[in-house]
């Protein structure tokens, strides 16, 4: 039976929905696939940080922060600390890095997950920022020290993408990929097809959490172009800044835009896609007008899909309906499973 500490860096809707989960599964993971967890550390933005070697009340947590309040009361002399030190401080053998995305650098995230790393623990994260802009160091760090940096949970939340290629399609090359990978602005274009202008939209997409407070990330195509950064740096090894990317949103699409396309048999996509072109990579992110036949057309509301096409297996779609943190933390727990079993 293998006994696995594990650190919580980050406990939003992804972090909390990854604790329900692994409450759920205790009894499949400790028969199936004999693992054992206890949670040694929680590290939050809001509700403080707590630290217990000899393990923390997942559900108490889960309680506290749920009601916004402090979760640093489950053990003593927990104070509020920064990501790195609470990571030294954990003695975890594995951490789930679950902070805020920082589209421009990976900061603080990379710093989380290599002094995680340095440590010998695996590293885990939903968080994009770390495979974008530090993706090939983390990984050789990983490798030198005999442990795991996984990130299934960044691309499509918890659909089977990086897994998929790195380990169901041996020998297979990645030529090209194409698709819809934002909940958010999907949510927009489809809610525009109701005759919703994007300002009630986008209001509705705030109201029921799919949409930050600040949405510019994702209808500026940030959090896009920061998707098709990370899939060409892991599935086509070619490191590629996201800020580089041709790039645009839908805050210029209007109502009578997409009426237009409705009425024409068309609709509205943000379509994020990426080729080989001689020894490099072209990419780019940006709404186009799709027809029926697309594998595309149909993706609605905040559901995503992406299509690839390789050498050997022609065209090969993969499509999410609908996910959520839930969806998300399924991605985080398969990771655990891959990098401890």
């Amino acid at each position: 039976m293998k006994k696995m500490k594990i650190a919580l860096l980050g406990f939003g809707n992804v972090g909390r929905a990854l604790a329900q989960l692994l409450i759920a599964k205790r009894e499949v993971l400790r028969e199936q696939y004999q693992i054992e967890w206890s949670i040694v550390g929680i590290a939050t933005r809001r509700h403080g940080s707590v630290l217990k070697p000899s393990g923390i009340d997942l559900e108490a947590a889960l309680s506290l922060a749920t009601a916004d309040k402090e979760i640093s009361t489950l053990a003593p002399n927990n104070s509020d600390i920064d990501g790195v030190t609470f990571v030294r401080m954990s003695g975890a053998d594995v951490l789930f890095e679950n902070t805020p995305v920082n589209y421009q650098t990976g900061q603080p995230a990379i710093d989380h997950i290599t002094t995680a790393l340095e440590l010998g623990m695996h590293a885990i994260t939903a968080n994009k920022g770390p495979v974008v802009h530090a993706f090939d160091r983390l990984a050789e760090l990983a490798q030198a020290k005999g442990a795991r940096f996984l990130y299934e949970s960044t691309v499509m939340d918890g659909a089977p993408i990086f897994s998929l290629w790195q380990e169901v399609l041996p020998v297979a090359k990645l030529h090209s990929f194409r698709g819809v990978l934002n909940s958010t602005t999907n949510l927009i274009l489809t809610l525009m097809e109701t005759e919703k202008s994007f300002d009630e939209a986008l209001a509705h997409t705030q109201a029921i959490g799919i949409a930050e407070t600040d949405p510019s990330g994702d209808i500026m195509g940030w959090d896009s172009a920061v998707k098709v950064a990370a899939l060409v740096t892991v599935l086509m090894g070619i490191p590629l800044p996201p800020d580089i990317i041709k790039r645009e949103g839908i805050e210029h699409i209007s109502l009578e835009d997409v009426i237009k396309a409705r009425e024409e048999g068309r609709r509205w996509k943000l379509i994020c896609q990426a080729w080989r072109d001689g020894k490099g990579v072209k990419a780019s992110v940006g709404p186009e007008q799709i027809d029926p036949n697309d594998s595309l057309y149909n993706v609605m509301g905040t559901s995503s899909a992406v299509t690839f096409v390789s050498d050997v297996l022609g065209d090969l779609t993969i499509t999410e309906t609908n996910p959520g943190p839930h969806t998300t933390a399924y991605g985080l727990l398969a990771d655990f499973i891959r990098a401890v079993r």
